[in-house]
């Protein structure tokens, strides 16, 4: 296994002891401690920058390989989705926002499943490199909480607004150049 494999395998292993943290920045939680926030939030941050050096190693050392292909996408919709679903559980995004993200998640990974069984591997369009980055930013934000710093709430909708917008044009660009892949004429 190459550098970036491990680095996507260890941004899987880093999922449960970020959302560890994250569901326990709450009030209520029996285990409750101001810098559980603050550990999340780093463990994320640690996390996210593997998804940005997996990828830049890959492809400057060309070790780009079917199972960084289809891990690393699978790795960031993990730790994204498990952030998401985490901070509705918080109050800090709607539910509905989340579904419609998890919905295309769904989707594009039924997509990879089709195209693989057809010897095809789908990568990660820019569109989706986009939506990734802008959902982890906003998570950043949402996970940080800076209620009272100014224009922070402003700039986290924002953030959660756009991210929205580009899961939907991620999934267009998706379903419009692998049409192929549900038509059976690959």
């Amino acid at each position: 296994m190459n550098l970036p494999n491990k680095l996507t395998v260890c941004r899987v292993i880093l999922i449960p002891f970020f959302v560890f943290f994250l569901l326990n920045d709450n009030i209520e939680s029996s285990l409750y401690n101001p810098v559980f926030k603050w550990i999340a939030l780093a463990l994320f941050i640690i996390a996210s920058l593997t998804d940005l050096l997996d990828g830049k190693i890959a492809r400057k050392y060309n070790m780009v390989t079917d199972f960084g292909k289809f891990m690393d996408p699978l790795a960031d919709k993990l730790l994204v989705c498990s952030a998401m679903i985490g901070l509705i559980e918080l109050g800090r995004i709607p539910a509905w926002i989340v579904i419609i993200i998890i919905a295309r998640e769904f989707i594009i990974s039924g997509f990879r499943l089709i195209a693989a069984d057809n010897g095809r591997v789908i990568a990660a369009s820019y569109w989706g490199k986009f939506k990734t980055t802008f959902q982890m930013f906003m998570v950043i934000c949402m996970i940080a909480n800076l209620e009272n710093v100014p224009f922070m709430p402003l700039v986290t909708q924002i953030l959660m607004w756009i991210a929205l917008v580009l899961t939907i044009v991620s999934l267009c660009d998706y379903l419009i150049k692998n049409k192929d892949v549900m038509s059976g004429d690959m």
